[in-house]
């Protein structure tokens, strides 16, 4: 009776916490959409515009104040508002979001990437801290940036920080330790990576030359978009040298870069093979890096069950087997095999 009791006042709790922003959200959009605004737009707008950037933000904060819940969330709110009011304010009474867009939104952008990088370095010294564990920093903001954002949100912003973490800031060479294996030396993935940053560049140039004869503001969006584009392939192509597989206590970690990844519990494999031969991929069948058939596979793990692949932005699928390419296969094959061996005598013991 008393869990009952406990279950509807958290319930009631989180209702009230979320349910009343989101009303306050509901009204500020049917007052938009009242006569009362179209006869005084100007007025209306900014009292509107405020309320969805900072008053109900600063509410959803107090009431949250005394309770376990991230007050970086509320960033998720004065978002919201920037959004919402972009929709529902007519263009010509925005001087106020503009304001905000212009001077604010930058501000906490700015303040949100140095909290995220600031946990994420409190999470990397955590990890130091155990002997055993070795830092990976997508890891590590992964589990940041779940820690103080939305979801979703979460899995945005961690991979744009790792597209310009590992793009920018990761120089320093990365040591591969006996646990772990890379992936790109005879692959070929770096080349195709890097040709591909060249053919954006060529691409680029030339669209842009065509479209300044006809928009100027087209082709600077154009080359923008191309621009950026190259930027996220290249933080790409670094985060597979960074980003081992790594056979770690009773988990293989399979990572491709920050592209995809998934873990496996040691005990849960079936058959570990040594194949190049074309394999036909479906929803049991599924291939680690995103290129498909652009690269090759040398080895193929089969499962007693389904486990997860997630890829680019948090993308889920599930597998049974799965292929991807190893440098030193026969070195992984040996060692994934005598842990295998291990495990199965612990747990007989």
């Amino acid at each position: 009776m008393s869990k009952t009791k406990t279950n509807t006042r958290i319930n009631t709790s989180s209702l009230v916490t979320f349910g009343l922003p989101l009303t306050l959200i509901a009204v500020m959009v049917l007052i938009t959409r009242s006569k009362v605004f179209e006869a005084h737009p100007d007025a209306l707008s900014v009292g509107v515009t405020i309320d969805l950037l900072f008053t109900i933000p600063f509410v959803y904060f107090l009431l949250i104040k005394k309770k376990n819940i991230p007050k970086t969330t509320v960033v998720s709110f004065f978002v919201l508002g920037v959004l919402i009011s972009s929709f529902i304010i007519p263009q010509e009474q925005q001087f106020t979001l503009n304001w905000a867009k212009t001077w604010i939104f930058p501000i906490v952008e700015l303040s949100v990437a140095s909290y995220v990088f600031y946990k994420v370095r409190k999470t990397i010294l955590r990890y130091k801290a155990n002997a055993q564990l070795k830092p990976d920093f997508f890891t590590a903001l992964k589990e940041t940036c779940i820690e103080i954002l939305p979801r979703k949100a979460a899995t945005l912003v961690a991979m744009e920080l790792a597209v310009f973490y590992y793009g920018f800031i990761a120089w320093k060479k990365r040591t591969i330790e006996k646990n772990e294996f890379t992936y790109h030396k005879n692959s070929g993935t770096i080349a195709l990576l890097l040709a591909l940053i060249l053919i954006i560049g060529v691409e680029t140039y030339t669209i842009h030359i065509l479209l300044l004869k006809w928009n100027v503001i087209a082709a600077w969006i154009a080359s923008g978009l191309s621009i950026y584009s190259g930027i996220q392939i290249f933080g790409f192509l670094k985060s597979i040298a960074k980003r081992p597989i790594v056979i770690e206590d009773n988990i293989l970690h399979l990572r491709y870069g920050i592209l995809s990844e998934t873990s496996i519990e040691i005990n849960s494999i079936e058959t570990i093979e040594i194949t190049s031969k074309d394999i036909e991929f479906d929803t049991k069948t599924r291939k680690l890096s995103p290129l498909g058939e652009l690269e090759g596979h040398n080895m193929v793990i089969t499962l007693k069950n389904e486990q997860t692949l997630t890829g680019l932005y948090g993308i889920e699928k599930t597998y049974k087997r799965i292929a991807f390419f190893i440098d030193t296969k026969e070195e992984f094959k040996t060692t994934l095999e005598d842990k295998i061996n291990a495990t199965s005598s612990n747990l007989i013991q």
